[in-house]
């Protein structure tokens, strides 16, 4: 028998899930299918960053309108989210900033849950996205990404991953590494 009180939402991936996924999968199961969640001051860090985008705020610069905290989703890729501020060209080209904290990481894993971002974009304005911004809060600057199309299969690829792990309900066994001084859990 079929829940009734379920929405086609409840399916949906948390955008920020392909960001854990990729760091850690021990991690993406801990937060996104056993539901639990740990402060360190990493994570304080990152909460007292997006203080200010997470406002809500919507203002104008140099014609481009800049809205912030916005909710996201794509039936078509199974996400949802929120986009920390996007940016709208008096031209209609939408562009995705996320803000971090600390500095630009060698890893695709930033970039991946910006990616889903834009994804959640195309779809709900029916446009191209082609690239958006990763803000860093060490060096105060954003660094541009492209989203061609490695990047993009990239992305489906951990989407599909994340839905696999949701799909067996299964945490899997930790294994010590050096990032794991990082994680609060």
């Amino acid at each position: 028998m079929a829940d009734v009180d379920r929405s086609p939402e409840d399916d949906l991936i948390a955008v920020s899930a392909l960001q854990h996924l990729l760091f850690c999968e021990r991690q993406f199961a801990l937060i996104h299918i056993e539901g639990l969640w740990a402060e360190n001051r990493l994570t304080v860090e990152g909460r007292h960053l997006h203080e200010r985008v997470d406002s809500g705020a919507v203002d104008t610069r140099s014609g481009v309108r800049v809205v912030r905290n916005v909710a996201i989703q794509s039936f078509r890729m199974g996400l949802k989210g929120r986009a920390d501020s996007i940016e709208i060209a008096e031209d209609g080209t939408i562009t995705p900033v996320e803000y971090k904290r600390g500095r630009p990481k060698p890893t695709a894993f930033d970039r991946v849950q910006l990616c889903a971002q834009a994804l959640c974009l195309e779809e709900m304005f029916g446009r191209p996205v082609t690239r958006g911004y990763l803000f860093y809060a060490r060096p105060r600057r954003r660094s541009e990404v492209a989203f061609d199309q490695p990047l993009r299969r990239t992305t489906e690829r951990a989407i599909d991953r994340a839905r696999r792990l949701i799909r067996t309900g299964l945490t899997p066994a930790a294994r010590r590494e050096t990032k794991c001084a990082a994680c609060s859990l």
